[in-house]
């Protein structure tokens, strides 16, 4: 005869309650989410991305240096920025408006969609008929701060869960061997400025949903394996213990999700143990492809590793892998080129290139492109018109993302002015991005909420509307 704690009964009969009434009562997935968070749970509707991989560049890179080809700003180089374009115009920093600064890049068309992209990313140029690239973006806020929390969590303020933990929070784990929201730090300060884990964070969702990081290097994982003297039965039953007294004391703090999260982490690192070290283990994959995302040369090997472990994470069922690139040493600041954008974008955009591409093409071979979104953004773009003599402020009012794969359709949507200060068509806010991204998930922004402080919050806040111009 088995025997059923009165916990599991419990559980088991919650969670067939909301299978079987949840769609005669419209009710969301929150109280299957809150008994399993690694349960898989169905899309509101088909969906055409099985997993994203959100490509962070963080720091800010100037989009009209990489693919916002503006010639009427190369004409007026040098001069002041009109007063048509200067009315209302609130500086980001204290650098002030300098003179029109014209991209010194080299700039073609590729491909069918006729993209333009400068000489700064000759790999990803290759790539661009499978890229949609939105002309027309933009955010508010112009500190790498509140406009990095907007791009990853729809707050202006640190609290609100970010969009990878939204995403298990409304579909659970496809593996459950495996955190279903992994980050991926590379570089130096490739989280600085006061973001840091705040933009992997779960928010006020249960603990369970912040995303895992990953260190860099060959042992991505700390304290995985189990010690040498440990016998598998002994790491069991201490599991057990620690699960034992964990539910003693949270039954005493029934609000207290930290300690369920706590309990769920235990058993996923015990799974993992098995599961893990064979996802990032770069070992068995060939020369070529290795060779494709650039490891082995300097400049690109860390952010190419970077990149391989998240087609691997998401070829074994990872929902959302978060890249971050950060500066790979000290000579740069990240993608920050408040002055020296040349040397700047010149190193950063080695170090992304080649990695990117590869990563587009990898997933196109293994017919993994069509089920897997490719997103490529930064907290806001930079601006036309210089500071400190040869670099850039921040600009929050029009600049280029883009994105690959996952049931999106090439080719390029909006625009901004004519010397790239503001978007003017086709707007894009980060609310709209992170609807997009959801949707392609089969995932309706408007119905995953979840009940904090007598509010029903969903991922989008109150905004949000999905591009559809983009989706195939």
């Amino acid at each position: 005869m088995s025997h059923t704690s009165r916990r599991d009964f419990l559980a088991q009969s919650l969670a067939a309650a909301s299978a079987g009434f949840a769609p005669a009562l419209g009710l969301n997935a929150a109280w299957a989410a809150e008994l399993d968070p690694q349960a898989p749970r169905e899309p509101h509707f088909p969906a055409k991305a099985k997993a994203v991989i959100w490509l962070h560049m963080a720091g800010a890179p100037s989009t009209l240096d990489l693919f916002d080809y503006k010639p009427d700003l190369i004409k007026l180089n040098g001069t002041p920025l009109p007063d048509s374009f200067a009315k209302n115009l609130k500086t980001a920093t204290d650098g002030g408006v300098g003179n029109l600064l014209a991209t010194k890049r080299t700039w073609k068309q590729h491909g069918e969609t006729g993209a333009w992209v400068s000489d700064l990313l000759p790999n990803l140029a290759k790539q661009s008929d499978h890229i949609a690239f939105l002309k027309g973006c933009k955010t508010e806020g112009s500190t790498h701060v509140i406009s990095s929390l907007k791009l990853h969590t729809a707050g202006l303020v640190p609290g609100r869960p970010a969009l990878g933990s939204w995403v298990q929070y409304a579909l659970g784990s496809a593996n459950a061997d495996l955190p279903a929201f992994v980050v991926l730090p590379t570089g130096k300060g490739a989280a600085g400025g006061g973001r840091g884990q705040v933009i992997w964070s779960s928010g006020f969702l249960p603990a369970a949903y912040q995303g895992t990081a990953f260190r860099q290097g060959d042992s991505p994982i700390l304290h995985l394996a189990r010690p040498a003297n440990v016998t598998e039965p002994e790491q069991r039953n201490t599991l057990d213990l620690l699960r034992a007294l964990n539910d003693y004391e949270a039954r005493n703090r029934p609000g207290d999700t930290e300690l369920e999260a706590r309990a769920k982490s235990y058993d996923l690192a015990y799974r993992m143990q098995t599961s893990a070290p064979e996802a990032v283990d770069l070992g068995k994959e060939t020369a070529a492809t290795k060779e494709l995302y650039g490891l082995g040369t300097k400049e690109t090997d860390e952010y190419g590793t970077a990149l391989l472990r998240a087609r691997r994470l998401v070829e074994r069922g990872v929902r959302f892998v978060h890249v971050i690139s950060g500066a790979p040493d000290n000579s740069v600041d990240s993608w920050d080129a408040h002055n020296g954008i040349e040397k700047n974008h010149s190193v950063m955009s080695r170090q992304v290139d080649k990695p990117i591409a590869g990563l587009l093409a990898d997933l196109k071979s293994r017919g993994l492109l069509d089920s897997t979104l490719v997103v490529w953004t930064s907290e806001f773009g930079r601006t036309p018109y210089g500071q400190s003599g040869d670099g850039r402020d921040h600009n929050p009012w029009g600049y280029t993302s883009w994105l690959a794969g996952g049931g999106i359709k090439p080719g390029t949507y909006g625009a901004t002015d004519e010397i790239g200060l503001r978007a003017v068509s086709g707007i894009v806010d980060t609310y709209d991005l992170q609807a997009t991204i959801l949707h392609q998930l089969g995932l309706d922004h408007r119905q995953i909420t979840f009940q904090y402080q007598g509010r029903s919050e969903r991922p989008t806040s109150v905004f949000g509307d999905v591009v559809k111009d983009i989706l195939a």
